[in-house]
């Protein structure tokens, strides 16, 4: 059977080419003003041709900046070879080829998919996610991510994932010293670090910058993903008993080991199963999952439950 995503392919295609274009003609206006402000008719072509470039590479290479930013690495059947005999099987269930596999350190229980179509899609699990869940529940999480490629929704939150990046590689670059951990460490700051594990130049050009990224990825993801991938990934594995439980144990994981919300990670943040971070201060503004109570219900609802 295939993947039901919930929308009809052609509107599910229609549908992320409308969200990227009205992520991408903005920023592309915005370099334009910002180089006619530097330098009349000639900055403005500048700039808009440097925007276009920006928006272009993004695009190009949207999947290797979202698994960069995990630390992820590609995995092999040899190495793991459950992994990708139930992705396998989802696959062929879904009529969609198999991703490309990728692991992250991140001891954090969780998972994404990017890419721009199903033919270059790549799933990311974390090391956390593979040791706390069993098979059912490593099942569902699979048959969930593999319902965002189905439905398409890898495209505009991946490219938004890399825009993001673009616009706030320079708190990035601004770091005092590297964090230890990268994606695996905790929300407790460092020595020397502000409250967030940032330090105090990234801070404060996360606050700066941060809000125009959380724009981007909001005008590009919706709440609705989710719930589509919720609901397709119960189906495809067919258990949303299992998928409910790996989202409770995921929740909690999150919470008890949330990731320092750097620059990289909040790019990021919004392609993930549950959100990463805790969503308190400027994190606020890059909260795009709905709530995992609502989740939950509706998980249950497939299943026969009711509250």
């Amino acid at each position: 059977m295939a993947v039901p995503s919930g929308r009809p392919r052609g509107a599910a295609v229609t549908g992320a080419a409308v969200r990227l274009a009205a992520v991408a003609i903005p920023l592309i206006a915005i370099g334009g003003a910002i180089g006619a402000a530097a330098g009349g008719g000639g900055g403005a072509a500048a700039g808009v041709a440097v925007a276009a470039v920006l928006v272009a590479g993004a695009g190009a290479y949207c999947d290797r900046l979202a698994l960069s930013a995990m630390l992820a690495r590609p995995v092999s059947e040899v190495q793991h070879p459950e992994l990708y005999r139930l992705v396998r099987e989802l696959s062929k269930a879904g009529r969609l080829p198999v991703p490309r596999l990728y692991l992250s350190p991140a001891e954090q229980p969780n998972s994404f998919a990017a890419g721009r179509n199903p033919r270059n899609a790549a799933i990311c699990c974390t090391e956390g996610l593979l040791t706390s869940l069993d098979e059912a529940e490593l099942r569902g999480v699979l048959g969930h991510e593999l319902a965002h490629i189905a439905g398409r929704d890898i495209l505009p939150a991946t490219v938004s994932a890399a825009l993001a990046t673009v616009i706030t590689s320079p708190a990035a670059l601004s770091r005092s010293r590297p964090a230890r951990a990268g994606p695996t460490a905790g929300s407790s700051a460092a020595p020397g670090r502000g409250p967030h594990g940032l330090g105090l130049m990234e801070g404060s050009a996360m606050l700066l910058l941060g809000p125009v990224a959380a724009l981007v990825i909001r005008m590009s993801v919706t709440r609705e993903h989710e719930y589509r991938a919720d609901a397709g990934g119960a189906l495809l594995s067919g258990d949303p008993v299992a998928l409910a439980s790996a989202l409770r144990k995921i929740e909690a994981g999150t919470a008890e080991q949330a990731l320092a919300p750097d620059a990289r990670v909040t790019s990021v943040g919004h392609l993930m199963m549950a959100s990463p971070f805790r969503i308190e201060g400027f994190t606020r503004l890059f909260g795009t999952h709905p709530p995992a109570g609502e989740r939950l219900r509706r998980l249950e609802a497939l299943a026969g439950y009711r509250r």
